[in-house]
């Protein structure tokens, strides 16, 4: 690959492409395939304070050392209908691609949040012959009769199942609107033969009291026989600490662990929220934290516990954890007027491993070739 700048990981540092361009791979995902490693995510480009563009389709990259990426073009294009789903003023977040084997398609699951109502959530499902043709949308729907938020798609090795995990934002019959009663649990579904569907029933997994107490931006992955799932606090693109849950299936009890990032005096994630986790194909035990800093422009003093100062702003029943005054300060940081999402950061970290239990380090600059 020519133009190479990079040989080695600057976590939370600009990252540009070969061309000198910033990656523009948000909420985004890693991908092996036909000997390349690939990069796609939400194309912020022209998400610019006030431009009422939420996103530009979904960009990929592709690359040979996971550093230095190359722009494979736009492979899902935004809409300027404003009757589609996927208008650019839609908010189109975090797709996952899904290669099936037996259809020889790559399937591409993406999460729409309605701007004319953000509880309101869909799915849209696009396929391509090739990861680097541009994928047609086949659906936009809604699926289990659910609002599904943020989620992650999983495939067996061996079976070639596959499962959907997502954020249940709301169930359309009970909590429709109440905010406090919503993103209550994550769901996990099957999906069918080709991977454009759910099928059968699903099942409710990490229950909680919903609303500020939620959890959102499920990211799974597996080792040694062990299934994990990594899920953020719904606050939004504020960033806050990460979760860690385990399980022996797929659709099993999951069991909180708790926080996993070390060392995070802020207890924000390193001010950063995990999208995917990427298992190195060719490394004994290398996962990577694939993860977005959203905000670039929060303070330097920003309060480590922002997340609890939001949960009791939400109720009622607590005192407030900060004045109405310093809180508006630091929310401002994500008014449309201010928020500036095409120079969000990237904060990608490996995890390492104490027993079965998964821990993230901060390193300034780390490399690939210092794990076996």
């Amino acid at each position: 690959m020519e133009n190479k700048r990079y040989d080695r990981f600057y976590p939370g540092k600009e990252w540009l492409d070969t061309d000198g361009k910033r990656i523009q791979a948000h909420g985004g995902s890693i991908m092996y395939a036909n000997g390349k490693y690939y990069l796609y995510g939400e194309n912020k480009e022209k998400s610019l304070p006030s431009s009422g563009i939420w996103h530009w389709g979904v960009r990929l990259y592709s690359s040979d050392d996971l550093y230095n990426w190359k722009d494979e073009g736009i492979i899902f294009k935004a809409s300027e209908d404003e009757k589609s789903p996927v208008h650019f003023a839609q908010h189109l977040d975090r797709p996952h691609i899904i290669y099936n084997e037996k259809t020889n398609k790559y399937v591409m699951w993406i999460k729409i949040m309605k701007k004319e109502r953000k509880c309101d959530q869909i799915m849209v499902v696009a396929v391509a012959d090739k990861i680097t043709d541009e994928f047609k949308m086949i659906s936009a729907k809604t699926i289990l009769g659910v609002s599904s938020g943020d989620f992650d798609l999983v495939c067996d090795e061996k079976t070639k199942k596959a499962y959907i995990y997502f954020d249940k934002v709301h169930d359309y019959k009970t909590n429709h609107l109440d905010y406090s009663k919503q993103h209550d649990c994550v769901v996990c579904a099957p999906l069918n033969d080709d991977y454009t569907d759910v099928e059968g029933s699903y099942t409710e997994h990490l229950k909680t009291s919903g609303g500020a107490d939620g959890r959102e931006a499920p990211s799974f992955f597996e080792r040694d026989g062990k299934k994990y799932l990594l899920t953020s606090a719904t606050t939004g693109y504020f960033p806050n600490p990460t979760e860690c849950a385990v399980c022996d299936s797929y659709q099993g009890d999951w069991e909180n662990i708790g926080t996993i990032h070390v060392n995070d005096t802020e207890n924000t994630s390193f001010r950063s929220q995990i999208s995917s986790v990427f298992k190195h194909p060719f490394k004994k035990d290398l996962y990577i934290a694939v993860a977005d800093r959203w905000l670039v422009n929060l303070p330097d003093n920003f309060p480590s516990n922002f997340c609890d100062i939001l949960r009791t702003n939400d109720d009622p029943s607590k005192e407030p954890l900060m004045s109405k005054e310093e809180l508006d300060k630091i929310m401002a940081c994500n008014s449309p007027e201010v928020r500036n999402t095409s120079i969000a950061d990237y904060v990608y970290l490996p995890i390492e491993f104490d027993g079965n239990i998964p821990k993230i380090k901060w390193y300034d600059e780390w490399k690939i070739e210092d794990f076996e």
